[in-house]
């Protein structure tokens, strides 16, 4: 095994649920035989092969029964009663989750300091039961949300419990933020609280806003509706639908915008999953794209869109793809990076393309984007042979890019609006060991963050340095 995710909150699980409903169809999609392989180990255990061996682990054999190497999370029974009821209830046994049934009350401070010390003993023991079945943990996976109690509290509480207890592990975070609409009045103060967390404790984050998610959805519906695409578009998108997967009850509200995050964790992973000429491991994401321990927020973007119909892609239509993983309207989060600075960017690229595609296609990009001026060759690509289904290809790019300053910023702005008429403090201030201080920190580890951004984005346009080389004796 390669990560371990821990899905926390209700966003969480119900984006986890997507994950693991869209892995298995498509490992069911490469693997027809029903065998039991190196991809499906990375996040799955076979705990019945009927071999008659004593190991239940065992390689190769049949598939009678998987389980998901995950935990769930949440203060409420709802969704991952709904899981337990779905498609999916197989894959999942009571020992890998922790519900309770009053929730947190979208309150930082229930999910972090009354559900994370009630339920510590219990997490960290299931975290080691499940952990001792991989073979070769590279990094831990936390899906949650910002806005919401759990997501927020408990969501942060368990990172850090990751660190004490596996301090040689990444930490990989896919933190969904609320918009400026969002129904949970309170959520600017969850949000904060919990950046604080993961400014200190994470070593990735992929933030991802709702509005965002919320936009792709409309454009691809418009598109396919429009006819504009003409033949070469199936009906529905495979980044947004469940075509073809365990789940055939109606579709939530949701489930189209938890579809693109489940999306975009599939190429995350592939890698680890799948064969390919330049297999990229999870942990050297963070070593090559991370320059300065806090700075550790990562942009998203992810094409095509929608499934094309022709499996014969013309390069033009490759080249395409990689212009539009560098424009606005591909970003995870509402952001454009092409016209803020990159500290480095990573490429994963799935299905029929080559090397010399991406080096062509970087060369061709190069000169519209800012890099900073010491990491110009910033570039870190990987390429898996497998393809999502229904795609030829794919590409997720992930971009250290001062463009998520502008997210961060509104938070603020959103925050101090509720704090300055010390709306809502009540709550928190009630929970034993929440301090007035524990929101003077937050805000400002925030504006730090913010300020060093900011430092970055203002050498934007300097001269590109060459380091000086060793003169060498002759």
């Amino acid at each position: 095994a390669v990560s371990l995710p821990f899905a926390v909150g209700q966003c969480g699980n119900q984006v986890g649920c997507r994950f693991w409903d869209l892995a298995l169809r498509e490992h069911a999609a490469v693997n027809k035989k029903g065998i039991y392989d190196e991809a499906l180990s990375s996040f799955f255990r076979n705990v019945d092969t009927r071999s008659g061996d004593n190991d239940p682990d065992i390689y190769k054999g049949k598939i009678y029964s998987l389980k998901a190497r995950a935990l769930l999370i949440d203060m409420e029974e709802g969704v991952v009663n709904e899981i337990l009821q779905g498609p999916l209830r197989d894959v999942f046994d009571s020992k890998q989750l922790i519900t309770d049934v009053s929730g947190s009350g979208n309150n930082w401070a229930v999910g972090h300091k009354i559900y994370g010390y009630q339920y510590r003993e219990n997490i960290v023991e299931k975290l080691r039961k499940t952990a001792e079945h991989c073979d070769c943990l590279q990094c831990f996976f936390i899906i949650h949300s910002m806005g919401g109690g759990t997501g927020s509290g408990l969501g942060t509480f368990v990172l850090n419990l990751l660190e004490e207890e596996f301090p040689e592990v990444y930490r990989f975070v896919t933190s969904v933020y609320p918009s400026g609409e969002d129904d949970v009045i309170t959520s600017p103060y969850n949000s904060v609280l919990a950046m604080k967390e993961l400014n200190e404790h994470a070593d990735c984050v992929l933030p991802i806003e709702n509005e965002s998610l919320f936009e792709i959805v409309n454009k691809i519906h418009q598109m396919i509706n429009s006819g504009k695409l003409g033949s070469t578009v199936k009906q529905n998108s495979l980044v947004t639908s469940s075509a073809g997967s365990a789940k055939t009850l109606q579709e939530k509200p949701f489930d189209a915008m938890n579809n693109i995050i489940a999306n975009l964790l599939l190429n995350l992973t592939s890698s680890a999953r799948f064969e390919g000429s330049l297999n990229m491991d999870l942990n050297e994401i963070s070593m090559n794209l991370v320059p300065f321990p806090r700075l550790h927020y990562l942009v998203s973007s992810l094409t095509p869109l929608y499934t094309l119909a022709d499996v014969n892609v013309p390069s033009r239509r490759l080249d395409q793809m990689f212009s539009d993983a560098f424009s606005r309207d591909h970003q995870l989060i509402q952001a454009d990076p092409k016209h803020s600075l990159y500290l480095a960017c990573a490429l994963l690229v799935r299905g029929n393309v080559q090397v010399s595609d991406l080096r062509r296609n970087i060369e061709r990009l190069k000169p519209s984007l800012h890099f900073v001026s010491w990491n110009q060759e910033g570039w870190k690509t990987g390429l898996c042979s497998v393809p999502p289904v229904g795609h030829s290809h794919s590409l997720l790019a992930l971009a250290n890019n001062t463009c998520v300053k502008p997210t961060f910023v509104e938070l603020k702005d959103r925050f101090m609006k509720l704090y300055k008429k010390k709306a809502h403090l009540h709550h928190y201030l009630q929970i034993d060991g929440m301090e007035q201080s524990c929101f003077s920190e937050a805000i400002s580890s925030l504006s730090d963050l913010i300020e060093e951004y900011s430092e970055l984005d203002a050498t934007k346009g300097e001269p590109r340095i060459d380091p000086s080389r060793l003169k060498i004796a002759v």
